[in-house]
């Protein structure tokens, strides 16, 4: 559309140039005295359009002309410039395929070519950061040659091309050296000195996936278990692993954390910091309560604990695992000496609602023989030892019946009893 109208329009001026110039009878006379000159009006509007354009070329010819030593220079700068981007290429390359010493020579060699730009006055726009990255891709490439000093210097360079109140970008470089300082730091197994990059870190850089991340296994290392605790709940809530690894990370975490109470006042502190959902895990609860009575805290304080997974065992007795709901008898079992009634009357209706349970049989069985009802004792734990799967509390029900066969005279089923709880069956 656009060539039609100009057709249309070089046709319209044709036009009017034909019916301007063809009954033209109009004169242009010149005097210089004693000359006269006539002249046709065409042939001056002729002559002055020709003059027009020949002035019109030979200006642009000359600042072509002029123009030719400043094009070279920025062609030589252009050549300079790509070789530098291509110098950092080569180095971001070498260093993804493993060639590290060819990648630090190619970032040195960026920096040179950077160097000489800005020394003839052609210093790039955007010349810090990319300083700044090539300083970082040698410092990683000597960090993978087990070359520190030439790293740190390398890091030192890079975050003075990225000072702290720069530009976003600078800043965005700065941080990132930073976290990957920390993570060169936590691979020389210098856990303190990573810990110490991340406190370096703006508050929002602080909570990022990344330095997050670094900073649970620094934590870890350097045996800080509460500030990995921390730390890992962080990474769970901006779901940086799946719920199921979150939840074996914060749960290990957690045990360690019980693990080093050296006291009954100092487990129940770390037990009330611990969020509900931590609280509520079945082998954090029942560790805790058996570390409890291992310090020699209050058998009501280790059932009271305990009480939530009794009765997730006694309302969904499958949806307990069964190592859990073993360790979970046992760690009952240990406190029966002292035994209240009410805990006494748990057992006892659990083990009437839930007869098959060969788990309950026992834990029953044990209460009654501790309160020293030797007939009910006999008849639970029989029963429990004809169908318990577990051989160490099979072979204890076996045993505390042998020894009720003795005290009643009953050699042979007593010696039965010892040979089975012997064999484990």
């Amino acid at each position: 559309m656009r060539a039609a109208l100009w057709l249309l329009a070089l046709f319209g001026v044709a036009v009017a140039a034909a019916l301007f110039a063809g009954n033209n009878q109009g004169t242009i006379t010149l005097y210089w005295p004693p000359y006269r000159i006539d002249l046709s009006l065409n042939l001056v509007v002729l002559l002055l359009v020709g003059g027009f354009v020949t002035v019109y070329a030979a200006l642009r010819a000359l600042a072509a002309l002029l123009e030719l030593p400043h094009q070279a220079r920025r062609w030589r700068v252009q050549q300079k410039e790509r070789a530098m981007h291509a110098a950092l290429l080569d180095a971001l390359t070498h260093m993804l395929g493993g060639r590290f010493i060819r990648s630090r020579k190619a970032a040195v060699a960026a920096l040179s070519q950077e160097n000489a730009l800005a020394t003839a006055g052609e210093a790039v726009p955007h010349g810090r950061q990319l300083r700044a990255l090539a300083h970082m891709i040698a410092a990683e490439s000597s960090h993978a040659l087990q070359d520190s000093a030439t790293r740190e210097s390398h890091l030192h360079d890079a975050l003075q091309e990225a000072p702290l109140r720069g530009t976003v970008s600078e800043q965005e470089l700065r941080e990132g050296a930073q976290m990957r300082a920390a993570r060169w730091s936590l691979d020389d197994r210098d856990a303190s000195a990573a810990l110490e990059r991340l406190a370096a870190l703006p508050q929002g850089a602080a909570r990022r996936t990344l330095a997050l991340r670094i900073k649970l296994k620094a934590t870890r290392l350097a045996r800080q278990t509460q500030d990995a605790l921390d730390t890992a709940r962080l990474l769970g809530k901006h779901r940086a692993f799946s719920a199921t690894a979150a939840q074996s990370i914060v749960r290990g975490l957690a045990t360690e954390l019980i693990n080093n109470a050296h006291d009954t006042a100092q487990l129940q502190q770390i037990w009330t910091s611990l969020e509900p959902a931590e609280r509520s895990m079945p082998e954090l609860a029942i560790h805790a309560a058996q570390r409890l009575a291992t310090l020699g805290g209050e058998a009501t304080q280790v059932r009271a604990w305990l009480l939530p997974v009794w009765d997730r065992l006694v309302d969904l007795p499958n949806a307990l695992a069964e190592h859990h709901a073993l360790k979970l008898v046992r760690a009952l079992e240990a406190g029966l000496d002292a035994l209240d009634a009410p805990w006494l009357a748990r057992i006892e209706a659990a083990q009437q609602a839930n007869p098959r349970d060969a788990r309950l049989s026992y834990l029953a069985g044990m209460a009654c023989l501790k309160r020293e009802l030797w007939g009910k004792a006999q008849q639970l734990l029989t029963q429990a030892a004809h169908h318990l799967a577990d051989t160490n509390l099979r072979a204890s029900a076996w045993r505390h019946l042998a020894e009720l066969a003795e005290q009643r005279g009953d050699e042979s089923a007593a010696a039965d009893a010892w040979k089975k709880a012997a064999l484990g069956r």
